[in-house]
């Protein structure tokens, strides 16, 4: 079974490749509907993001509830997990340091930290670009004027998305693993 980060590198490449489609259609001006596949670019990168959280925190359950797996106490905790994660939506920092939180009793959003990036400033950029994820899901902006509608999400902006993205998906998988498996 595949881990949660060999999921996530395999989900990120849909935004990677939404991204390369937009760049092989973008001409001066580029064409009314490239927009939509920015838009869609950013979605599925904080989808991947999601559902890297989602998969990390069920296979680290999973590996400390081991013991007790098919138990009373071991159901009761997978179905509660389970629950409140059909209820994880929009994976702000404050949401998923709750569920690791909660569940590993870890602060993941200490461990974002790499280049260029404190936790603080991972939190703030994560943050942000869920609260662009909403607009672009919800808030689709019509042109007025017949003027074509401000974009969303600049290319550049998707591609620096996308990386951050990876890199914080990278920087928690390799917390977790130094925080929760010590005794390896």
């Amino acid at each position: 079974m595949p881990s949660a980060i060999d999921n996530f590198e395999y989900a990120i490449k849909d935004a990677e490749e939404l991204l390369a489609h937009f760049d092989s259609i973008n001409c001066n001006p580029p064409p009314a509907n490239a927009e939509v596949l920015k838009r869609a670019g950013l979605v599925m990168a904080l989808t991947a993001w999601e559902t890297y959280v989602e998969d990390r925190v069920v296979e680290d359950m999973n590996k400390k509830l081991s013991a007790v797996s098919g138990s009373y106490v071991g159901n009761f905790v997978f179905k509660r997990l389970q629950q409140e994660l059909k209820q994880f939506h929009n994976p702000s920092s404050e949401k998923t340091k709750k569920l690791f939180v909660d569940y590993l009793d870890l602060d993941i959003t200490t461990g974002w930290a790499w280049a260029n990036y404190t936790p603080e400033k991972a939190k703030t950029t994560l943050n942000s670009l869920i609260s662009k994820r909403g607009d672009a899901v919800h808030r689709s902006k019509q042109p007025s004027n017949d003027q074509p509608a401000a974009h969303l999400i600049k290319r550049d902006e998707l591609e620096k998305a996308i990386r951050f993205i990876k890199d914080l998906a990278k920087a928690s998988d390799s917390f977790l693993d130094k925080h929760l498996y010590l005794s390896r």
